[in-house]
């Protein structure tokens, strides 16, 4: 599985709109996805997911930053690079999360669950949105 892994990794730090397409070389047909977002089944759903990815952010990325593997089960954490097209777009952001992962016995992804905690990664970048959610962070910290 460690090859299997390796494959992986690479995949998702090249991907690309075209890539999306390769999907099937490393989603089993009925893979499930879930992050903070979506919970989805099956390989044409994830690819909408990832397809809306670059629809709506410039330059997206994934870097890994370790993994931890026993068998079939994989935690990757990585920091997710983008820009948003509409709000502050010459600004760099990122989003550090984990991906956990199921493989089947071919290898491909058959399970797909992100972690990332969208109030402090997403949603304290966004004008308005971010002031509030600074204000509500700090109003429960005192």
């Amino acid at each position: 599985m460690s090859h299997a892994i390796e494959r992986i990794v690479v995949f998702f730090e090249t991907l690309t709109p075209h890539s999306i397409e390769r999907f099937g070389e490393f989603y089993t047909e009925d893979a499930w996805f879930k992050d903070p977002f979506n919970e989805v089944r099956g390989i044409p759903a994830i690819r909408r997911i990832f397809g809306h990815m670059y629809e709506n952010l410039h330059e997206p990325r994934f870097v890994i930053t370790s993994r931890v593997a026993d068998g079939g089960q994989c935690f990757l954490t990585w920091d997710f690079h983008f820009r948003f097209r509409k709000f502050s777009p010459d600004v760099q952001q990122i989003i550090r999360g984990a991906t956990q992962l199921q493989l089947a016995p071919d290898g491909r992804i058959c399970f797909h669950r992100d972690y990332w905690d969208a109030a402090e990664e997403l949603y304290e970048k966004l004008p308005v949105l971010g002031t509030l959610m600074r204000w509500l962070k700090q109003r429960a910290n005192s």
